[in-house]
């Protein structure tokens, strides 16, 4: 892993590039871009150049176009190039001709590109476990992201925002995003495990889904299981529970079965008749005994059946984990500031969007990398330490300084910063900061105009 990386920064520095090329080779964007790039018109904005400043703009704190753009233009100077206009209208041209679809497909390989390169010791049993969770995103309020888009209904119109909910999968190994989806927050086949069903095929034979209980219906389960994927979901709370039933495996770990419901609506005949009559899962019960946590008591519902192979004791060892997913979207929504998008049309707010899971993917290449050098894993690295050590040191990299030690330098750096162990801190749910005391926007903003 560390040799890939630095393989990759020695290209880099050869060829003089902008130095996200550091992170993200213009060979890997152009090959995303296909025969898209063939009707690609830019003289300053190639493809390569408009991916890499989408980044820049999107991982720095300002996230300004105008910031981006001058980025850009102490780059040109540094490598004896003449400036670029600092208008960022050719810029914003050449970002709304980015497509979606090459994006989408950089996020998918840069995150399994550092999964595959991960080393056996960071997997759970020798498996591949996928993090599954959902949130929302906001955006402009402009007529074409409200139609693609709409605020939530209990919202007077001129006073909400757009609001589209996303669906992610992370690597529990590695952090990275391996595929995601966005859609609309409300109306019918919106919700995170309708979202989830368009992902299936990013799965594979022997994987192990990790989710919370959104994610533990009866279909949720036999389906993925028809692929030969296992599942280990906390169980509904309005599913009973009732340990004296079933095969018991030991205290509070059973054996049950579910039986087929009903055919949901959004089902096909044909699908719903290939799943089985009923499915044997797995309940065990977790107690929490440390303090400051609001659930004392759980259960877990998993496909992993052999109790002798998979303890109950790590079934809810990797279950702890899936808060992982909580503190990936996290990084994502509140470092990268991605909670608030800020393009003006859907198709850029998509672009945006994976531009952001781009960025982030490329974060945590580097904290793999660093943490594989280190010893230590990669969730024990921070990743804002990694973002503002990044900040610095890339636009160093075609400096005199040599590629060996700026790769020595940096990961070292990088695996300083390891996030604290404090699993049984007590926190209480308050703030000590009060926000500005402005009243709410009740009316749209035109009415409050003298």
């Amino acid at each position: 892993m560390v040799h890939s990386f630095r393989a990759t920064v020695a290209e880099a520095r050869r060829h003089g590039n902008l130095y996200f090329v550091a992170l993200l080779s213009q060979d890997g964007i152009l090959k995303a871009f296909g025969t898209a790039r063939a009707a690609w018109q830019g003289w300053v904005y190639s493809p390569a150049i408009t991916v890499w400043v989408f980044l820049a703009q999107c991982l720095s704190p300002d996230h300004s176009c105008r910031d981006a753009v001058a980025r850009l233009i102490a780059w040109r100077l540094t490598q004896g190039l003449p400036p670029c206009s600092a208008d960022t209208g050719a810029y914003c041209t050449a970002r709304s001709d980015l497509p979606e679809e090459a994006l989408h497909a950089l996020v998918r390989e840069t995150g399994q590109q550092v999964e595959d390169e991960s080393p056996e010791t960071w997997l759970w049993h020798g498996r591949r476990v996928r993090v599954v969770d959902g949130s929302t995103v906001t955006m402009p309020d402009t007529p074409a992201n409200q139609a693609a888009y709409p605020q939530q209904k209990t919202q007077k119109p001129g006073c909400g925002f757009p609001i589209a909910r996303i669906l992610v999968i992370f690597s529990l190994a590695a952090g990275t995003v391996l595929e995601t989806a966005i859609g609309k927050y409300q109306g019918k086949q919106t919700g995170e495990n309708s979202l989830f069903r368009q992902l299936y095929d990013a799965l594979e034979e022997g994987d192990v889904i990790l989710a919370d209980r959104y994610f533990s219906g009866w279909s949720d389960i036999a389906l993925p299981l028809a692929r030969g994927i296992d599942i280990v979901v906390r169980k509904h709370q309005h599913r009973p529970t009732d340990f004296r039933t079933g095969q018991r495996l030991g205290k509070d770990d059973h054996l049950i079965s579910w039986k087929r419901p009903t055919r949901p609506k959004w089902m096909s005949v044909e699908q719903y008749a290939t799943l089985p009559a009923e499915l044997t899962l797995r309940e065990v019960r977790i107690r929490v005994s440390q303090k400051g946590f609001r659930t004392k008591s759980l259960v877990v519902v998993t496909t992993l059946l052999d109790a002798a192979q998979y303890p109950a004791e790590e079934i809810a060892g990797l279950y702890r984990r899936r808060w992982q997913a909580e503190l990936h979207l996290r990084s994502l929504k509140m470092v990268l500031q991605m909670d608030h998008l800020r393009c003006k049309t859907p198709e850029r707010v998509r672009n945006e969007f994976f531009t952001h899971l781009l960025g982030y993917n490329l974060i945590r290449g580097v904290m793999a990398s660093a943490a594989f050098q280190s010893g230590n894993s990669p969730w024990e690295i921070s990743f804002k330490g990694t973002l503002q050590t990044l900040d610095q040191f890339l636009p160093i990299l075609l400096s005199r300084v040599s590629s060996d030690a700026w790769c020595e330098t940096l990961l070292t750096a990088v695996a300083t910063h390891i996030v604290g162990n404090r699993p049984d801190r007590v926190e209480p749910r308050l703030v000590k900061r009060r926000p500005k005391p402005y009243k709410h926007l009740r009316e749209p903003r035109r009415h409050y105009k003298p």
